[in-house]
């Protein structure tokens, strides 16, 4: 893999929380067009990882390269110019603005000038919210306002859109539709870094997945693979 294909190049990561070390030499690779699961049990660095890859953890080391240039220490806002769309774990949605506002505020072409995911399409793709388009944020299900989050980050037309835990909490019918969104994201195009608890929809629904244990790559590979082996028993005490 040629660094010109990379979206994250991210190799030795280490991050802390004050005199708490959690990462402990990460490496992670999200290819153009590629879809990467990053999958362990509760508490073995995560979150930590995407936060550092964004830039939202200050105490931290190592390489951690988008599109091909250096971004050890961006800031968070430095990694979304260049176009990287984050759904966090909690939605994050502001509470106060219209469904209608969330995503006109966070509209923008994307990095070659593309529009893809207009503010039309994101409404088909998220009936609920057309239907919902002068509720405020603080009105709309716990469902919904996850379909307002992704809407929201589509809009910025990334190239790389990075999914925490888009699933947690909802019910059934609604993390159906998630991840009919998440098979969506993924034929257009872009690419996908997910965290979720349901790690066989990960793996089938991801090119190659990563585990973590205790701050630490100890497994990764291509999905199907994995799926396919004992190893992740292992790790995801599955």
């Amino acid at each position: 893999m040629q660094d010109r294909e990379l979206i994250i190049d991210a190799r030795g990561v280490h991050a802390w929380y004050g005199s708490s070390h959690v990462l402990h030499g990460v490496d992670l690779q999200v290819a153009r067009g590629q879809t990467v699961g990053l999958l362990g049990r509760n508490g073995m660095g995560k979150s930590t990882l995407i936060r550092t890859l964004l830039g939202h953890v200050a105490q931290r080391d190592g390489h951690i390269g988008f599109f091909g240039a250096d971004m050890s220490r961006a800031r968070p806002h430095q990694v979304a110019r260049a176009g990287v769309a984050y759904v966090p774990e909690g939605r994050g949605i502001f509470p106060n603005l219209s469904v209608r506002e969330n995503l006109v505020m966070a509209a923008r072409p994307g990095r070659d000038g593309h529009d893809a995911w207009s503010y039309d399409k994101v409404l088909a793709t998220f009936p609920r919210l057309a239907e919902r388009l002068t509720n405020l944020g603080t009105q709309l299900s716990g469902g919904e306002q996850q379909m307002l989050s992704i809407g929201r980050a589509l809009m910025t037309h990334p190239e790389l859109i990075i999914l925490d835990e888009a699933t947690e909490g909802l019910a059934p019918l609604i993390v159906l539709e998630i991840w009919r969104v998440i098979g969506e994201i993924r034929k257009s195009g872009i690419a996908t870094l997910i965290v979720d608890r349901d790690y066989r929809r990960v793996l089938a629904n991801s090119d190659r997945a990563v585990v973590l244990q205790k701050g630490q790559v100890v497994l990764a590979g291509e999905s199907h693979e994995l799926a396919r082996g004992a190893e992740l028993a292992n790790y995801l005490g599955v």
